[in-house]
């Protein structure tokens, strides 16, 4: 020891803990590279050395096997720091600084601490001050060649890595579905199953259009998928499982299933905390992509038509967020609308009228967004009834074609069923084999041994009664499921189409899909009328003009003919008549129901129609008190003489009420005559 080094410790620094900071970077070079570990623990006699006693000397060694790039996760660092920061220790010891810190922002961190906390610095060179400025600038450049020292070992390790990425000779982990060979070279898995279960999710995807449903089909037919462990005990096994929704879409967006090699992918940043968050790159920002690198299950055009399928079908992406997956409502232009006057894609609303959802087509986005009035709001009942009658005159002349497609897509969906469901049952099979030949190849006084496989083999003949039953009653339904019947009544719709398309059997998701195949999105403007201006995707382009929908108090009136019923029934028959005459009829009112004689009264007087009573007296009909004064007689009398029939009266209205017919030229005295005589009788 130097005299200056026994200069700088001092009796304060005695009084206090001295600590070693032990650290290897990682578990393999704890158990190979030894030595180095000795030499650290070694540093104890140093401290000795100077003046601090054994029990003074702690050893911080729960880092061993961490990284030095950080000090996140590293409890001892972290322990060390907060004793210093609480004046506990008088020396930090460290075989040199990279075993403290890799990270200049911990080793200045620590090297503040320490000046501040009057804490010597202790490495295989000698004892440093941190209060001190030249012994700070020399650990500081100790910690700033540490570091670039790090950098360069990354550095050198990473350009070997990258340069054989961009070479395509980088072995990386393999998706499920590959493996690779003695030579290094990837190759499909040589498990069938495997390759069919992979084959027929790419199959789905292509028939559905949508991951979801992908996914829903799987489950509805009840198969499994691979996926590899990685870790633990079972690592490098294949299990089986139902299929998830982020596996589809893992699989659908990977490279590597349509043979090309790909590396730089993903980015990786490092948040203060010390997690790293990863973020996907476009494919133009890889590192390295290798087309027709390895044997593939799908080409590299349907790969990236999937993954345009898929961008399409996103609904969080902002501006990719487009047409969207064909979904349960019967909205024909779902996805397709684009509102004319700002160009937005339309979004689609529901109303119900009656026991039926009516679409509604609203460009909202910039009214939520800016708090303004929606810029159109488009009624799609008689729209899509349009558009459907549209996509019928366009199609029918390929119905024959597109029905043959149909039942070839049917038949080959029994096929993959069945092959895949046949390939479940054969290795159920084999695992009941291999459980058996174990069984028989156990010693039997081993009874430890014998049980246990004893039971596994009961356990593989459950499964595989399981799969034998579950493949008959599969292969059973896709027998039934089309027969010389039903593909007769495909035929039979393929010809007559507009059948189909309006059958209410048909799902609306499949009408969707069909208008799809055809039209590439429609452009709503709503004026006069609605103008459609229709884009098909062949690039041709079609004009309609909708008329608007009637308002519903319109759609709900009653309808011209029976208003003109009703009008000449009043002519004849009072409210309450014309009401039974019109029921009689089987007519109703715009709301569907039977008239009443207040309906009629209300009908009437919405219409300006003139009443019953009106109508009479038009006619020169005479109430009753005009009646009695012409014919010189009581009120009461007119109406015995009514009842008796002897003058002409017509009821006006359901009360009772009535008009009379103006009587003839000898009706007076003939009237008077007998009004004299049996005025006479009464007086007798």
């Amino acid at each position: 020891m130097t005299d200056q080094t026994h200069a700088k410790v001092q009796a304060r620094h005695l009084k206090r803990n001295a600590y070693l900071y032990v650290r290897q970077s990682t578990l393999r070079q704890l158990f190979e590279n030894t030595e180095s570990t000795e030499r650290q623990y070694n540093l104890r006699q140093r401290a000795i050395a100077l003046g601090w006693r054994t029990d003074q000397v702690v050893v911080i060694d729960s880092d061993l096997g961490l990284s030095g790039a950080s000090s996140v996760d590293r409890q001892g660092f972290q322990r060390l720091v907060a004793e210093v920061s609480l004046g506990r220790a008088g020396i930090v010891m460290g075989l040199e600084v990279s075993r403290l810190a890799r990270n200049s922002t911990d080793w200045h961190r620590l090297l503040e601490i320490c000046a501040l906390a009057d804490c010597l610095i202790l490495d295989e060179d000698g004892v440093y001050d941190p209060a001190h400025f030249n012994d700070r600038l020399l650990l500081g450049l100790k910690g700033t060649m540490s570091e670039a020292e790090l950098h360069v070992m990354r550095a050198r390790l990473r350009g070997g890595i990258l340069n054989k990425a961009r070479r395509g000779e980088l072995e990386t982990r393999l998706p499920i579905g590959f493996v690779y060979d003695t030579e290094s070279r990837v190759r499909l898995d040589p498990d069938a199953r495997i390759q069919e279960s992979i084959r027929h999710l790419f199959r789905t995807f292509r028939r559905t259009g949508s991951a979801t449903a992908t996914v829903k089909a799987f489950r509805e037919q009840g198969l499994l998928f691979p996926h590899r462990v990685h870790h633990g005990v079972r690592k490098d096994d294949v299990l089986w499982s139902e299929l998830e929704h982020s596996r589809v879409l893992w699989v659908l967006h990977h490279p590597r299933y349509a043979g090309a090699y790909c590396f730089g992918r993903t980015r990786y940043r490092n948040h203060p905390d010390g997690q790293k968050v990863s973020a996907r790159l476009p494919s133009a920002e890889w590192l390295s992509l290798i087309p027709d690198a390895h044997e593939a299950y799908v080409s590299w055009e349907e790969f990236e038509q999937n993954v345009q399928v898929l961008r399409e079908n996103a609904h969080a992406l902002g501006i990719d967020r487009e047409r969207g997956a064909p979904r349960e409502g019967p909205a024909l232009l779902q996805g397709l609308a684009i509102c004319a006057r700002c160009g937005e894609r339309m979004t689609v609303r529901y109303h119900v009228k009656g026991t039926h959802r009516v679409p509604d087509y609203m460009c909202q986005r910039h009214g939520v967004k800016h708090g303004r009035p929606v810029c159109q709001h488009v009624h799609g009942g008689e729209l899509d009834k349009a558009i459907g009658r549209l996509l019928v005159e366009t199609v029918t002349p390929v119905t024959l074609e597109v029905a043959l497609a149909v039942q070839e897509e049917l038949e080959s969906r029994s096929d993959e069923r069945d092959r895949l469901h046949r390939q479940e049952f054969e290795r159920a099979r084999y695992e009941a084999d291999l459980a058996r030949r174990r069984y028989m190849q156990v010693d039997p006084a081993n009874r430890l041994v014998a049980d246990s496989l004893e039971s596994e083999w009961n356990q593989a003949l459950r499964a595989l009664t399981e799969a034998q039953d579950h493949y008959e009653k599969q292969r059973e339904a896709d027998r039934a499921g089309l027969n010389d019947k039903q593909r007769a009544n495909i035929m039979t719709l393929a010809r007559d189409f507009p059948r189909l398309w309006n059958d209410p059997r048909t799902p609306d998701r499949e009408r969707k899909r069909m208008a799809r195949l055809l039209i590439a999105d429609a452009t709503l403007l709503k004026g006069a009328d609605i103008c459609v201006q229709i884009r098909f995707n062949g690039g041709a382009t079609h004009t309609l003009h909708v008329p608007l929908s009637k308002p519903a108090w319109i759609l709900r009136q009653t309808p011209r003919a029976v208003i003109a019923e009703m009008d000449r029934l009043l002519n004849e028959y009072t409210e309450s008549e014309t009401a039974e005459q019109l029921n009689r009829q089987g007519l109703a009112s715009g709301w569907g129901k039977r008239f009443t004689s207040r309906m009629i009264t209300r009908l009437r007087l919405s219409h300006k129609l003139p009443s019953h009573h009106d109508r009479l007296r038009a006619r020169g009909m005479l109430t009753l008190d005009e009646i009695a004064e012409r014919l010189n007689v009581m009120p009461t009398t007119i109406k015995t003489w009514r009842r008796a029939g002897l003058l002409i009266a017509h009821r006006y209205d359901d009360k009772g009420g009535y008009l009379f017919e103006p009587p003839g030229a000898e009706a007076p005295v003939k009237f008077q005559h007998q009004g004299k005589t049996r005025g006479r009788r009464s007086a007798a």
